[in-house]
């Protein structure tokens, strides 16, 4: 399972948090959550018993939507740019 360099991350950041050092931005971070369950779910569909994978999946998914109702509140028009940008809740 490929592990997201650090030229990823910081390119994530980067592209949704405003720079690359501010790893603190709600935005970044549910991108980066976005992009850590997207290479996950390929990886259970190959591998589809493994269950301690699919624990951990799940929790990234819980603290993404906690992340974005936050972002919701706070911020609608960010929200809906976000989720635009990003391809999720169709």
């Amino acid at each position: 399972m490929p592990y997201l360099t650090k030229e990823k991350v910081s390119s994530i950041f980067a592209q949704h948090g405003g720079k690359a050092t501010n790893t603190g931005s709600i935005e970044g971070q549910i991108a980066l959550l976005t992009e850590r369950i997207n290479s996950i779910s390929l990886h259970l569909q190959q591998n589809k018993k493994d269950f301690s994978t699919h624990r951990g999946l799940m929790t990234m998914v819980g603290q993404r939507k906690r992340l974005l109702n936050y972002l919701s509140k706070h911020n609608l028009q960010g929200y809906r740019a976000l989720i635009e940008k990003l391809g999720i809740r169709k």
